[in-house]
């Protein structure tokens, strides 16, 4: 088994599927691709997932698991995030592959708002995006620049534990939800009572989550967590969602003072083959912003005021990246329209964007 993995780790897997009646499988560049030609057995599957458990005490109810998360680790390998689940009664397991290595802003090539946005004293920061799409990536390298450029104390509630962070100029504070803390909303109430400047969730999950962040932000902390949807919008009007319906026109008002940015997220494949590189799509909360979240009916003009803001505060549609990584020849044309929020203003502003680009631009993106 552990050779399997070391060999998916070594051609770039990001998650490795294993599953009672089939092979290894792992996702290399977005597809999912068999490693092996033998099929594993129940009883194979079942004896991996007793390896990957760490908990003596849940090893010996392993035929009561259905659904269990956890991390495992192996030197010379790496580092994993674990889901273990039953399907037609047999085990399956999803590892997801997390580097020893913390990201920062540099190696996501992310936008230079994002500093800006790290650096906040107070506010709520959701990193959203569909899963596989790297939310976690962007939170730690969230987390890593504030270690490394401020003097904080930072506490973080996972399940469980991806990026290990060292205490730098800060300290770091990393609780896992089942051995460190009861869950999530316990450890985030008690993360109040722990001298926290910044605390960091790994997704928000439910109302009253959402409802406990809200206060640890109306209380002057910086809070940092995710949420699986795909752009800015559809996150204001999700978290909205998640209070019943008496109590959503406060929850508005309350979210609009709360709020300091979200960064939505795409991995698109790169032109060359190599990888895939990161779309973003980023909101900062101006005044402008806050009466636009506060107002039911005007919600839907968020995307229309990112695009006109851009180059005031770092704002920018999903749509206006991806010209860019097209420009730069990092994506190509067709792959960037099949990820476009609106295909056809996107080609649109490709088109307008390649009518006023220099003529030595124009050559320099030819050549790449």
């Amino acid at each position: 088994m552990e050779n399997i993995i070391k060999a998916a780790v070594q051609r770039g897997a990001s998650d490795l599927h294993i599953k009672a009646g089939d092979v290894f499988r792992a996702r290399v560049d977005g597809k999912l691709v068999p490693l092996t030609k033998q099929r594993l057995t129940p009883e194979q599957t079942k004896a991996i997932a007793l390896k990957l458990i760490p908990l003596q005490e849940d090893r010996k109810r392993i035929d009561e698991i259905r659904d269990y998360d956890c991390s495992w680790g192996s030197p010379g390998i790496g580092r994993f995030r674990v889901n273990i689940l039953r399907q037609r009664s047999s085990f399956m397991i999803v590892m997801r592959a997390i580097p020893f290595e913390v990201p920062t802003f540099e190696k996501l090539h992310a936008p230079p708002v994002l500093e800006e946005i790290a650096e906040r004293e107070r506010g709520m920061v959701l990193v959203t995006g569909l899963p596989g799409s790297g939310k976690s990536s962007t939170m730690a390298a969230i987390i890593n620049h504030i270690n490394q450029k401020m003097n904080k104390h930072i506490v973080t509630l996972e399940n469980p534990i991806e990026f290990l962070h060292r205490d730098l100029n800060s300290s770091v504070t990393q609780r896992e939800i089942g051995p460190d803390t009861e869950s999530f909303r316990t450890g985030l109430r008690a993360a109040l009572r722990q001298d926290p400047d910044v605390v960091l969730i790994d997704e928000i999950l439910d109302v009253h989550t959402v409802d406990t962040a809200m206060k640890t932000v109306e209380t002057g902390h910086l809070l940092i967590s995710s949420l699986p949807t795909p752009d800015v919008t559809t996150t204001v009007g999700r978290i909205v969602a998640m209070f019943p319906p008496e109590e959503q026109e406060i929850a508005r008002v309350r979210l609009a003072d709360t709020l300091q940015a979200v960064v939505s997220q795409r991995l698109i494949p790169r032109a060359d083959g190599k990888g895939r590189c990161c779309a973003f799509e980023i909101m900062v909360c101006t005044p402008a912003i806050r009466d636009l979240i506060r107002d039911r009916s005007r919600v839907g003009e968020i995307r229309d005021y990112l695009d006109e803001d851009r180059g005031q505060t770092g704002m920018q549609t999903f749509d206006q990246h991806l010209v860019e990584l097209v420009e730069s020849g990092t994506v190509a044309a067709e792959t960037a329209t099949a990820a476009a929020s609106n295909p056809a203003d996107f080609e649109q502003k490709l088109s307008t964007s390649r009518r006023k680009a220099p003529v030595g631009k124009k050559q320099e993106v030819a050549s790449r």
